[in-house]
């Protein structure tokens, strides 16, 4: 862990190569990281600029390491070398898998188990080293990303956050294109603020008004002002941009751990399941003018309680609005609900991957016509 963070940001496995040999007699060590849309595990060359590999996440070992988020190691057959395979997680952010070869007589579940933190530790030098190397950024990316993704997907927390009180898992789609829709939240002592975004039009525009609103939530809860005035004071900032002629709807959401008692506004698309028990509820608010269309528009809280155990799904209008072959109905009247309740043995962090699967099942030969976003919240609450 030392060697991991006193080495160059895009020298990272270099050095755990040569710490895990010297440590552990690791005979090779190679990582796995998952790319933009959750399809593919690319390899890290060394050096990275060579042909990088990869494995799908769905039918490989590393890849059911990845879903799994638990370690595997090979069976050797009388083999003199074992072959482990650890997830590379940060904070509930699932990143890669990391393959390690050791010599079988060094290898025993307390080596395991600390090869494990090693792997955890990995993943949280390798989000540090991305604010000073492009190298697993652009290692990431089986296609070009448009400009516009590129801003949306600088703009994201992550793809997942866990803790004690909670586990969060989320996922954009067309992962390579996408252009409005994002999420973001912050986790504090006391409260959790969640919010799910749309921004109108196409391309980068639409991605910059997603980004402006995006950082004017960001101000306005940084400064420790109520709910309500986070999405005025946000509202006002794109209104005074672009004169209502563009705006974007927004779902700020303010979660207290300690009693589940939570704050909303509902300021235009993205709509909430909640998963309880077996039973699928879409929980209605009240609808509020999107931030930016009126000037001065003056927004108020509603709220609701979360029970431990509960699933709250967020989607957004690519989502829930999508249609299938018969074009008579959408995704969102009945298909989106059983996606939900068939995923309530999934964990947080694979939810959102595998409705927007059913998603793409659902529509067969329709092309997407809008941004899909999923959003998961499993609630444990504070004991």
């Amino acid at each position: 862990m030392r060697s991991l963070r006193e080495a160059e940001p895009h020298g990272l496995m270099a050095v755990l190569r040569e710490a895990l040999a010297e440590n552990y007699a690791v005979v090779s060590a190679e990582l796995f990281l998952a790319d933009y849309g959750l399809k593919v595990l690319c390899h890290v060359p060394d050096p990275p600029e060579e042909c990088a590999g990869e494995y799908s996440v769905f039918n490989s070992v590393v890849g059911r390491v990845f879903g799994a988020q638990e370690t595997y190691v090979e069976d050797s057959f009388g083999s003199e070398a074992v072959t482990a395979h650890l997830p590379v997680t940060s904070r509930g952010d699932r990143l890669g898998v990391l393959t390690v070869e050791l010599k079988a007589g060094d290898s025993s579940k307390e080596v395991f188990e600390e090869l494990g933190e090693i792997a955890r530790a990995l993943g949280h030098e390798l989000l540090v080293a991305e604010r000073d190397t492009d190298v697993y950024r652009s290692l990431r990316r089986r296609d070009r990303l448009t400009l516009a993704a590129e801003v949306q997907w600088d703009l994201l927390p992550g793809r997942g956050y866990e803790c004690s009180e909670y586990s969060i898992g989320a996922q954009l789609e067309p992962a390579y294109s996408i252009r409005g829709d994002n999420f973001d939240w912050s986790a504090a002592p006391d409260r959790l603020t969640l919010s799910i975004t749309n921004g109108m039009g196409e391309g980068i525009d639409a991605s910059l008004l997603s980004s402006l609103a995006v950082n004017a939530l960001r101000n306005a809860r940084r400064g420790g002002i109520p709910l309500a005035d986070q999405v005025a004071l946000a509202d006002k900032a794109v209104y005074a941009h672009y004169r209502g002629e563009r705006y974007l709807d927004v779902l700020l959401l303010g979660f207290d751990p300690e009693t589940g008692r939570v704050q909303v506004v509902d300021a235009g698309s993205p709509l909430l399941y909640r998963l309880r028990g077996d039973q699928v509820d879409q929980l209605p608010f009240e609808a509020q003018l999107p931030l930016g269309m009126a000037e001065d528009t003056v927004y108020t809280e509603e709220c609701f309680t979360v029970e431990p155990g509960d699933r709250l799904v967020f989607v957004s209008d690519g989502v829930f609005d999508a249609r299938g072959e018969s074009e008579k109905e959408t995704f969102g009247d009945r298909a989106l609900a059983h996606a939900i309740l068939a995923t309530r043995l999934v964990p947080s962090a694979s939810v959102p991957q595998e409705i927007l699967r059913q998603l793409s099942e659902y529509r067969r030969e329709n092309e997407p016509v809008d941004d899909a976003l999923v959003v998961c919240l499993d609630w444990r609450g504070r004991s």
